[in-house]
């Protein structure tokens, strides 16, 4: 593990630096607080660092508290090495953002029991932010596809009208699916959602988002994009799930039918989220009773037929 030593004393300095290495971690060192408070923060700091209490630029304590205020940042273990030993010293030490403290000169033994309990610490606080990321994840996103769930897309494509002079809305509908599931099985049948949640995935741009709607329905918003460059963003989108190869044996070919509409970029008034979609799904059904494997643009209601 990475560890900071940071000590205006080049003699002091060199003895820490010394002793951490003898007993395994990589060193890197500061010699005033400033310094140390830049190598915190880089992205790939050190996650423990020993701090001298008397510094120049910035003290101990103050680099304990800069760091602490900065909310969001990766949680750094820190220990600070003091000469002071009253009982008020140390209270403000740790009233500062210290985790722990050493009275200088450090035995090794006790700085090596104190750098463990450290470990334990970081341990567990990345235990407890992996958590919390996957609760996160959990709550926004398709537990099969792993895309985002209807909840998440449809709040991304209200900000989106909102912040956006053009977006287009596709609502794309996986072709002959329950023939899939009775034919194949429902495993078979997840394999095809994940398969195609991939390949929408990868025919929409970074700024563009896709969501699963429900069942075998997927909602895309792309960001920028208005009537006039719509239908070949649709038939791109079409063409990357129906022209992406087999996906397994007896399920050779794949396709979605898609309802699509820009808003923005006219004179027309905005329509409420549950009138665009309302549209999109009219497209859509026409999509699918005029042969499917189509898009229709709901503004103009015009088929672009697969080849």
């Amino acid at each position: 593990m990475k560890i900071l030593i940071a000590d205006d004393d080049a003699v002091s300095r060199m003895i820490m630096e010394r002793m951490l290495r003898q007993i395994g971690y990589e060193v890197t060192a500061a010699e005033n607080g400033r310094d140390a408070m830049e190598r915190l923060l880089d992205k790939d700091g050190p996650r423990m660092a020993l701090l001298d209490w008397m510094m120049p630029e910035l003290d101990g304590p103050e680099v304990c508290r800069q760091l602490r205020t900065l909310h969001g940042h990766r949680y750094v273990y820190l220990i600070l090495l003091t000469s002071k030993d009253s009982r008020e010293d140390l209270v403000a030490g740790l009233d500062a953002g210290a985790d722990d403290y050493l009275i200088k000169p450090c035995n090794p033994a006790e700085l090596k029991a104190r750098l463990r309990t450290g470990q334990r610490i970081l341990r567990l606080e990345d235990t407890l932010v992996a958590a919390r990321e996957d609760m996160r994840f959990r709550a926004t996103h398709d537990a099969l596809t792993s895309l985002w769930n209807r909840g998440r897309i449809l709040e991304f494509l209200h900000s989106a009208l909102q912040a956006s002079e053009s977006t287009a809305i596709l609502l794309c509908d996986i072709d002959h699916f329950k023939r899939i599931n009775d034919v194949h099985g429902h495993l078979a049948g997840d394999a095809v959602l994940r398969e195609v949640a991939a390949r929408l995935r990868g025919a929409v741009r970074e700024d563009d988002a896709i969501g699963r709607y429900g069942g075998e329905e997927f909602l895309i918003v792309l960001n920028g994009c208005d009537a006039r460059c719509l239908p070949e963003r649709a038939e791109q989108i079409r063409k990357a799930v129906s022209e992406g190869g087999s996906i397994m044996d007896g399920v050779t070919t794949i396709s979605v039918s898609i309802g699509a509409i820009a808003m923005g970029g006219d004179d027309a008034a905005p329509l409420p989220v549950e009138a665009i979609l309302n549209l999109s799904d009219t497209a859509l059904y026409q999509a699918k009773s005029g042969g499917r494997n189509r898009v229709v643009i709901a503004d103009r209601l015009v088929a672009n037929h697969a080849h």
